[in-house]
């Protein structure tokens, strides 16, 4: 038996004809349908809430761990299969719409997260632990806010969610090729691996458990490769539902600015050793059928997956996977071609920062069938909050509603939603028409030498003005290691260093100790910053190479200064790729757009000024009034941003200078509100 929501005594805002609701890029107009403006869902978030934890069409679930995919090459992946059941623990036979998630972290480590988190005692000891931890004011004061992982839904759009096929789902969660137990080389998102994830949904759709309709669902790698099966269009796909994916793998995370990030050999390091570990649930069928041979011969002809030519562009500058090369090219998503309705969440400090608005930007699909939510957070706190007041609904009841409008057709109010719903930095969650949030304009603010007597901590304590600086002075600042203690370490780290105390994620006062700060006046009314950004820069350096990395603050008045972007560049990435840049209705550049390939590298006179345009990521916040913005400049944020070997030698003994000169101006362009 299925059953559909009644939402027809629901009060829902009238939906009104589609109307011109912002201008993302300033110039390309955005249409869509005007939202409910909360973002809590109203009356139908709360139905969407009670759909997912009340009582399900169907008691128990049957999981059957052991099932081969073949491909059209003949390798094989292996899935889990989840299924709805009866109260005896028999397979439901009626077919449903199929929930495909594909991810490289290995099927045992999804079983292990369901078996705690379902577990009669354990379960609801770790659900009520997640609830009742409060670090706020300690040493590990942000331990609250990761524990909060648990409550958020997260896991159940990770792994396996059953809730989702007790109420008619089938999913389908499958080790990506050479990954966990299926066979074959890992791709990391290569052109054979998309090809997989299409014959997945195939698969899926043709068979007797599936009614045809198949759901895309993933969090990171698995958002990432649900964004790239659907921009192939499969015509059984009918729904996507990613979290923290990515269109641009090169300027988010792996050579942001052209400098490499310490994320990803660590990253690397993890699924390459997990793709050792072979499954409990199927080992001893592994070795009785003669599979683990086969996977065996598999994991040494490729041991460790990318790890030695990361090295080895690392040490030489030699490999092209540490430039913006077509590898990267093939696997970045085209999200312009996505045609199913796609629901994409992120975070302003997610390692796919960039991503996170980005992405619904460039889908051309109708707002309301594209959705976008992102919260002020990185990527493991991902969906901390949400369910509470004034809050969003939890992620796992945003996937079910997702999904049982677009596989089952209820009309249950969710293509009303958002879309544009947001965390505000320094503010509240909003639910908007668009981003970059309307009303705002353009604004240049100038670094300028004048104290403001509001960094003194810092190495300088200059100006934001809105005019340039008056004469000519060299402001020196030099690589230090205070970025170990900083939002940027907080980052790259996804988050998990954030437990360590304030510094790590809302303080930034110690790692600017080391920076040249620049501040404004205090806002004297609530003012709206909203979109990208780029900071200008006329800078010098003794050697062949320089690295400059960047941050904007929000400061409050009694002095905290909490990060709300930032952004990266060496200076001999600084060719700029006009076609692909940003620019504001006033002709100012807002997002920049570097080339970051070997071909366009340009040299680096010793002592000699250059200008350079470090973007930052897009983002959006509300200085209260008496609060103050400021921009951070240093010579390096390690080890957010490293420094391959060969440019490490050209920088050798470097001394790094920010030049304020009124001819070449230094300043900063972004879109607010309110007076400057």
């Amino acid at each position: 038996m299925t059953y559909q929501l009644d939402t027809s005594s629901i009060p829902r805002a009238t939906p009104q004809r589609a109307t011109p609701v912002g201008a993302p890029h300033f110039g390309t107009p955005h249409f869509g349908t005007l939202p409910l403006g909360d973002p809590t869902g109203g009356a139908d978030g709360i139905r969407w809430r009670e759909a997912v934890d009340g009582e399900q069409t169907y008691p128990r679930v049957v999981i059957d761990r052991d099932v081969a995919i073949t491909m059209s090459d003949g390798t094989r992946l292996r899935a889990t299969v989840v299924r709805p059941a009866n109260r005896f623990g028999q397979t439901v036979l009626t077919p449903y719409p199929a929930v495909v998630n594909i991810n490289p972290y290995n099927r045992a480590a999804v079983d292990l997260i369901d078996t705690t988190t379902h577990a009669p005692v354990l379960g609801k000891a770790l659900r009520s632990a997640s609830a009742s931890i409060d670090a706020t004011g300690t040493a590990l004061a942000g331990l609250t806010r990761l524990t909060g992982t648990l409550a958020g839904g997260i896991l159940d759009v990770f792994g396996i969610n059953r809730s989702l096929v007790q109420s008619g789902y089938v999913q389908v969660i499958v080790d990506v090729r050479g990954t966990g137990a299926s066979e074959g080389k890992w791709q990391i998102l290569g052109r054979r691996e998309q090809q997989d994830s299409v014959e997945v949904i195939s698969w899926a759709a043709e068979q007797e458990w599936c009614n045809g309709k198949v759901g895309l669902a993933g969090w990171s790698y698995s958002a990432i490769n649900s964004l790239q099966a659907a921009d192939k269009r499969p015509a059984e796909l009918g729904a996507v539902f990613a979290v923290e994916g990515c269109d641009d793998i090169v300027r988010d995370i792996y050579i942001t600015g052209g400098m490499p990030s310490a994320f990803i050999p660590l990253w690397l390091s993890v699924v390459n050793i997990l793709k050792w570990v072979p499954n409990p649930s199927t080992t001893l069928r592994d070795v009785l059928r003669g599979d683990s041979l086969k996977l065996l011969r598999d994991r040494i002809a490729s041991p460790a997956t990318e790890i030695p030519s990361l090295l080895w562009g690392f040490l030489t500058a030699r490999d092209d996977r540490i430039f913006d090369d077509p590898y990267f090219d093939e696997r970045d998503p085209q999200v312009d071609r996505i045609d199913a309705p796609t629901f994409t969440v992120g975070g302003w400090h997610d390692l796919f920062g960039r991503s996170a608005t980005g992405i619904y930007e460039r889908m051309t699909l109708e707002p309301g069938r594209k959705q976008m939510l992102v919260g002020d957070g990185y990527h493991f706190d991902v969906g901390t909050g949400q369910g509470g007041a004034s809050a969003p609904p939890r992620l796992d009841v945003l996937e079910r509603a997702w999904f049982d409008r677009w596989l089952k057709g209820h009309r249950n109010g969710i293509e009303f939603y958002g879309p544009v719903t947001m965390l505000q930095q320094g503010g509240s969650w909003t639910a908007g028409t668009a981003f970059p949030r309307n009303g705002v304009r353009p604004v240049k603010l100038f670094l300028t030498e004048e104290p403001t007597d509001t960094a003194t901590h810092a190495a300088h304590d200059g100006s934001l003005s809105s005019s340039p600086a008056q004469g000519i002075s060299s402001l020196h600042v030099h690589p230090d290691l205070r970025g170990l203690v900083s939002r940027d370490m907080t980052q790259v780290t996804a988050g998990a260093s954030m437990v360590f105390g304030d510094r790590f994620n809302l303080d930034a006062r110690f790692q600017e100790r080391g920076g040249l700060s620049f501040t404004s006046a205090p806002v004297t009314e609530a003012t709206q910053v909203s979109g990208a950004m780029n900071l200008r820069l006329n800078v010098a350096t003794t050697a062949h190479e320089a690295i400059w990395a960047v941050t904007v603050n929000d400061v409050a008045p009694e002095g905290t200064s909490t990060v709300l972007t930032n952004g990266a560049l060496s200076s001999s990435n600084r060719a700029l790729d006009r076609s692909k840049s940003t620019y504001a209705s006033d002709g100012s550049l807002l997002g920049a757009h570097h080339f970051l390939s070997r071909k366009r590298k340009l040299p680096v006179p010793a002592d000699e000024p250059v200008r350079i345009d470090v973007d930052l990521v897009p983002t959006d916040a509300v200085l209260q009034p008496g609060h103050r913005l400021r921009v951070d400049v240093y010579a390096a944020s390690f080890p957010r941003y490293l420094t391959v070997v060969p440019d490490l030698i050209k920088a050798r003994g470097r001394q790094q200078r920010l030049v304020l000169d009124p001819d070449k101006p230094s300043y900063l362009t972004f879109c607010a509100g309110g007076t400057w």
